[in-house]
Order: C-alpha cells, then sequence, then structure tokens
C-alpha cells in the first residue's frame, strides 16, 4: 500500500494531564504563575501509529491503558500536548454517543443538529433522514424534547445518526449493545455493512471475541504505551497473559522432570491413589505452536481427550460424550484451585469452554506435590472443522485477582465430525412433531 492509503496518522503523541493533590493547589497555581504544585500524568506517552484505507483495527488493554484518551484525540475532543496527528477523511464516533445533542431539542431537531456537526449539508442530512429515522425506530417520540427520552430511546437515537452519515473512519467503543435484542442485531448488521465496504474502523471493547470476530490487526497499550502491533491472534494472547497480571515477555521453562511415580486422582471428593503409566497427551495430536505461561505453583503436566470407553481420540463426531482430563500437579499448597478447559476455532477464537468455578464446584485444598485430575465430560455440538484445545489450572489470589498458575493454550488439536446436517455453528438435536390438524 501507499502513502495514500494511510487515513490516520500518529506520530510522537504525548497527553499529560495536571495531577493536583486538593483544590487549593489548583486554584493558587491558576492564580499565581510562579506556584507550581502539581505532577504529570502521561495518559498517551510517545505513541506512533498508522492505520490504513479498510483496516479494522482492535485496540486492546486494561483500564487506564489510554484506550479512551487516544479515540477523544482522534476525534477532536481533547486536544494533544505534543506530538502530530493527520486525519484523513470524515469521522464518526461511536465513542460519546449524543454528545452533540441540544436536550431542549426535539429527536427531529437534533438530527439536524448532529448532521451540521458532522460537516454535512442540510441537503445531505435530508437524504439520510429517512434512514436514521428508520433505524431509530422510536415512533412519535422523534417530535418530542430529547430531555423527555429513557436512556434507551436516548442511545438509539444516537446510535441511528451516528451511524448513518456515511463516514469514512468508524470509531466504535463499547457501544454496538445498546438498546433491545432487535436493535443490537441492526447494529451488527450495520457493523458488518462498514467493514464489507472497506471502511476504516477503529475498534475498542473488553470482548476479546468481539475483536477475533471483527478485527483483522490488533494494537496493545499499556500505560498509554503501545506495547503490541500486530495480528489478532497474537494479539489476544499477549493480551490475556496482561490481564491475569503476567508480563507478556515471561517464557516459562519448560516442565523438564519425570512424573511422579503415584499421583493423586480424585474422584467424587474422595481421594485414591494411581498408578502413573504413560502420557495421553502423546497419543494425541499435540500443537507444536502451543503457548504456555503461569507461575508453576501448579503444572498442567498432562492432558488428554477420551471416548466414552476410555479411548483416546483426535477426532470425535458432535453428537458424542466426550470426556477432556487434565493432570495437575501442585508444586505448593493451593485453596480451591479453578481447573479450565476451552475449545477455539483455529483464528483463535472462543468457541465454548467450562470451568470448575463456571460450574460452581469445590474442588478443594491440595498441598505441595501432590496432583490431581480434573475431568469435564460432555457433549460438543458444534459445527464440524478443525479447532484447538485449551487446558489450565488457575486461581483468586488475596486480592481477589485471577491468577494464572499454568495455561497451556492451544494444546491439542482435533477435528469436530458430525452425522447429521449443520445449520450454522450449533448442531440442534429437535424433537419435532407435525400432527395434521384438518
Amino acid at each position: 500500500m501507499s502513502d495514500t492509503d494511510i487515513v490516520i496518522k500518529i506520530t510522537d503523541l504525548v497527553k499529560e494531564y495536571k495531577m493536583y493533590t486538593n483544590k487549593k493547589d489548583r486554584l493558587l497555581e491558576a492564580l499565581l504563575p510562579n506556584y507550581k504544585k502539581h505532577s504529570n500524568f502521561k495518559a498517551m506517552d510517545n505513541l506512533n501509529l498508522e492505520i490504513r484505507k479498510g483496516e479494522v483495527l482492535g485496540i486492546l488493554g486494561k483500564n487506564g491503558a489510554g484506550k479512551s484518551t487516544l479515540l477523544k484525540m482522534i476525534t477532536g475532543v481533547v486536544s494533544p500536548t505534543s506530538g502530530k496527528l493527520e486525519v484523513n477523511g470524515k469521522i464518526s464516533s461511536l465513542l460519546e454517543l449524543g454528545a452533540a445533542f441540544n436536550p431542549d431539542l426535539t429527536g427531529y431537531e437534533n438530527i439536524y443538529q448532529h448532521g451540521q456537526v458532522m460537516g454535512l449539508t442540510d441537503k445531505e442530512i435530508k437524504e439520510k433522514e429517512k434512514e436514521i429515522i428508520d433505524f431509530a425506530d422510536i415512533g412519535e417520540h422523534l417530535s418530542q424534547p430529547v430531555k423527555t427520552y429513557s436512556s434507551g430511546m436516548f442511545a438509539r437515537l444516537a446510535f441511528a445518526c451516528a451511524i448513518n452519515v456515511d463516514p469514512d473512519i468508524l470509531i466504535v467503543d463499547e457501544v454496538l449493545s445498546v438498546g433491545d435484542m432487535a436493535f443490537q442485531l441492526k447494529c451488527f448488521k450495520k457493523f458488518e455493512q462498514f467493514k464489507n465496504n472497506g471502511k476504516t474502523i477503529i475498534f475498542v471493547t473488553h470482548n476479546i471475541n468481539d475483536v477475533m470476530t471483527n478485527c483483522n490487526r490488533v494494537i496493545i497499550l499499556e500505560n498509554g504505551k503501545k506495547t503490541f502491533d500486530g495480528s489478532v491472534k497474537d494479539g489476544v494472547n499477549r493480551y490475556k497473559k496482561i490481564i491475569v497480571g503476567l508480563s507478556p515477555n515471561e517464557q516459562d521453562e519448560q516442565n523438564k522432570e519425570e512424573n511422579e511415580d503415584t499421583q493423586i486422582h480424585k474422584v467424587n471428593n474422595t481421594k485414591e491413589i494411581v498408578q502413573d503409566t504413560e502420557c495421553w497427551k502423546d497419543k494425541l495430536n499435540q500443537n507444536p505452536n502451543m503457548i504456555e505461561y503461569g507461575n508453576k505453583e501448579a503444572e498442567v503436566i498432562d492432558y488428554g481427550i477420551f471416548d466414552k470407553d476410555g479411548n483416546t481420540i483426535n477426532i470425535f463426531d458432535n453428537g458424542d460424550y466426550v470426556t477432556f482430563k487434565s493432570k495437575v500437579r501442585f508444586n505448593k499448597e493451593i485453596k480451591e484451585p479453578i481447573f479450565t478447559v476451552t475449545l477455539k476455532d483455529f483464528t483463535g477464537k472462543d468457541i465454548t469452554g467450562t470451568n470448575s468455578n463456571i460450574e460452581k464446584i469445590a474442588t478443594g485444598t491440595y498441598k505441595k506435590g501432590e496432583t490431581v485430575v480434573a475431568e469435564f465430560t460432555q457433549k460438543i455440538p458444534v459445527a464440524p472443522g478443525k479447532y484447538t484445545v485449551s487446558f489450565s489450572c488457575t486461581k483468586y489470589n488475596s486480592k481477589g485477582e485471577l491468577e494464572a498458575m499454568n495455561r497451556k493454550y492451544d494444546a491439542l488439536l482435533v477435528e469436530i465430525i458430525t452425522t447429521k446436517s449443520t445449520v450454522g455453528i450449533i448442531r440442534l438435536d429437535s424433537k419435532i412433531n407435525i400432527n395434521k390438524v384438518n
């Protein structure tokens, strides 16, 4: 691509906010030129970024990472402290819905005011008017002052105005779920239309699956700095480490110890000693590019997939019961560990999964050196295809934060087949009754 394809170019962008310990210092500093009592907080720290036409860019980061600050600078809501920001094209923002609305004006009047703020002529707004009204679908309330609207009606009209002005660049920030389910469906269809038309979209959300589904590039912000810029799958895997408090660059040493002679297998809340004879994973299709990390207070030392007769399997029918097993060894005493299993597609999107916490299973306490086998038995009624299976053992620490002890992402490669046709991504086994009534 040429430089003419760049719609947003950001160079050495900095945004600082003055921080005061009390209101008195803020007032005195405003009145006295030589009185300095503030500290500086860098919400954005020397960011460099180019966004090209047609890209759907996902921005990931924990709260306070600088995501909203960046979007506000791109939309012109706040000004940078230093650096350069160039935007080529008309922006529509779903960042602060209804920010241009006047509460004393009617919904109809606000359609025109919003359009004018967006730089449209009255003729252009008139051409979009019916589309906006039909999309918002708030009926006779359109002729009433916006201040009388419910929050849902306000969001519907604001979303309709923002998304129906045919922008070159669309900024979306956690707002694709406004209104009722029918309206949400319209929002997602409109969003898909923008993608298919090659619009540039900047997408901010805490929902990783939304990023996997919608984006073709990801950046990660941490403390105002860009720490990752690349593929969606790699970005999401990196972000998953960040949200559990691990350094993304932390490389866990591979476990080279031999398996213990005996293991403890927990079944129906009783402990029985079982002989460890062989590794399940060695019989299965392991992923050479598996991602592993964690603090190793517990380790997933083996894992496998089994049919109803206890045989290891790489391929299974979506109508059959299968059992996922993970063997976990504890390297220190752990109370109420959480055992997990997740199925993902080859793009890295989570398809389904569960864990002992979701299933409300009390897992007990394990001493250093003990080993447990966690079993998950169920049907996996998803569409035929190739998937990865991930296993992990986590816990909540004393601060109530989720902490990864050992995660093995995309550990096994599996294929799901079916004996019946499937429409969509979920297999339905319906009981159908057809009765002639006359």
